[in-house]
């Protein structure tokens, strides 16, 4: 079996294939590694090998990882990839760099009266449901730029950028993509602080390629760098 070491090191040799195919500088790519389900010692690995960004997606598997010995002091940056219930925020706010799963206004909503209440100042990315599967979160595209506003004024949140989970289908992951990008676009024009929008969060093991090819700044890679669950 390979180790993780090695796996990173595979993956970071193609995120760099794909970003000079696309005519991108490999380091506009960060790799979250996602790390649900796996034991801290595997994060250590990681971290050994040079990883510093993790994605989480389970709360309570999140802060027993947090708060792990083996991983104390160490200058790991979480970030928390699944899906965030509102009732869950309070547990994770101050301990994750980024949120990835805001899928709705009420969520957001929450967000930023906790963070208010707690002198906090969180980022986030909104999930927008690109496939239109209904077994996906997410904002559907036509609801986003009219929320934009509203997002936009709540107190001690920022939203830095979108984030999608696309088909299985490889052509409709790649459109999926792209229709992702172009929204972000379209939120640059409508933004009082567009510098703000830089993040498009999208492509996992199965199809970082096409999300770098279209614009990709975060993949989220798991399954291939620490095995199956």
């Amino acid at each position: 079996m390979e180790s993780v070491a090695s796996n990173l090191r595979a993956i970071r040799r193609e995120i760099e294939a794909a970003c000079l195919k696309a005519g991108r500088d490999p380091g506009s790519v960060r790799l979250v590694a996602v790390s649900k389900t796996k034991q801290a010692s595997l994060v250590r690995e990681a971290f050994d090998a040079g990883q510093i960004v993790f994605g989480e997606s389970y709360v309570q598997e999140f802060l027993q990882k947090h708060d792990d010995p083996l991983l104390d002091g160490l200058p790991l940056q979480w970030h928390f990839v699944g899906h965030l219930q509102s009732n869950k925020i309070r547990m994770i706010i101050g301990k994750v760099a980024l949120i990835h799963g805001i899928d709705k206004i009420s969520t957001a909503e929450e967000l930023s009266r906790i963070a208010v209440r707690e002198n906090f100042h969180a980022e986030y990315l909104l999930e927008v449901n690109t496939s239109g599967e209904a077994s996906k979160y997410g904002m559907h595209p036509g609801e986003v730029l009219p929320s934009f506003m509203a997002l936009h004024r709540l107190p001690n949140i920022t939203l830095r950028g979108l984030m999608t989970i696309a088909s299985p289908e490889p052509e409709s992951a790649r459109q999926e993509f792209r229709a992702l990008r172009k929204l972000l676009g379209e939120l640059k024009t409508i933004s009082p602080e567009p510098d703000s929008l830089t993040e498009l969060s999208m492509g996992m093991s199965g199809d970082f390629e096409e999300a770098i090819a279209e614009g990709a700044t975060m993949i989220r890679v798991g399954t291939a760098i620490f095995g199956w669950r």
